[in-house]
């Protein structure tokens, strides 16, 4: 987020800058926080953690998440309830990677079903909204990525009839595919080609991010849900195998 600045409900909110060189709060509150495991069962885990009021978001969370894995793959459920006594804004995100066995991202083959594509100042803000048609952005059709940089939220999400907007990342020769799925919460999707990482590590995976808002979005108040107190918001994202080309 921009500065690390907000505005909510008419009152002004700093949060610590953890991209100082950017100038930016990023990947949220409780990336390096500790979280309790209340249920620990074979396929199954739930992790909960109280976000209490802290300078920059004064407000008061109950957060849990439960993981499941199964023979269909991993299901996540996160679930934020408002334990307050005020209204609160809220908004998910997660930071998985995927990989089909390509020895980096450029030979994958990336489908991405969104039809608007944001594009982002130095500083990683978005600035303007475009359709993705005509440009390097648009993987509505599966297609290798190439030397394609990607750091770019993706919104107006196809979604099948279950609701769900599926992401796949597939190997060119090799049955190897996966798909990141997410639910009608999730709005936007972020997907990360690597290019910033260390060196072994550049664009050996693809960082494929259900959100339920935009990057700087409690700047801007896009997609922001707000919590009444008592309130809960559950939302829910995945990875799974790929059907095999040609299969049913």
């Amino acid at each position: 987020m921009q500065g690390g600045r907000y505005a909510f409900e008419g009152r002004s909110h700093q949060l610590a800058l953890t991209e100082p060189e950017a100038g930016n709060a990023i990947h949220g509150l409780v990336r390096w926080v500790e979280w309790m495991l209340v249920r620990r069962e074979p396929g199954t885990a739930v992790l909960e953690h109280v976000l209490h009021p802290r300078p920059g978001y004064p407000f008061t969370l109950a957060l849990r998440v439960e993981y499941e894995l199964g023979a269909g793959g991993l299901g996540v459920s996160v679930t934020a309830t408002n334990v307050g006594t005020e209204v609160c804004p809220y908004g998910s995100g997660a930071h998985p990677y995927l990989r089909a066995g390509t020895a980096t991202v450029d030979t994958a083959i990336l489908h991405v079903p969104a039809r608007t594509v944001l594009h982002a100042d130095a500083h990683g803000i978005p600035t303007r909204a475009d359709p993705v048609a005509g440009t390097p952005y648009d993987f509505r059709q599966p297609r290798p990525i190439g030397p394609v940089r990607l750091d770019h939220a993706f919104t107006d999400l196809d979604r099948d009839e279950d609701g769900l907007a599926r992401i796949e990342l597939r190997h060119p020769h090799e049955p190897a595919a996966v798909v990141l799925w997410a639910d009608a919460s999730h709005t936007y999707v972020m997907i990360y080609s690597g290019d910033t990482l260390p060196g072994p590590e550049r664009r050996r995976g693809l960082a494929v991010e259900p959100m339920t808002c935009p990057p700087n979005a409690l700047r801007t108040g896009e997609g922001i849900i707000r919590l009444a107190p008592g309130e809960s918001s559950t939302s829910r994202w995945g990875i799974a195998p790929a059907v095999p080309e040609g299969g049913g």
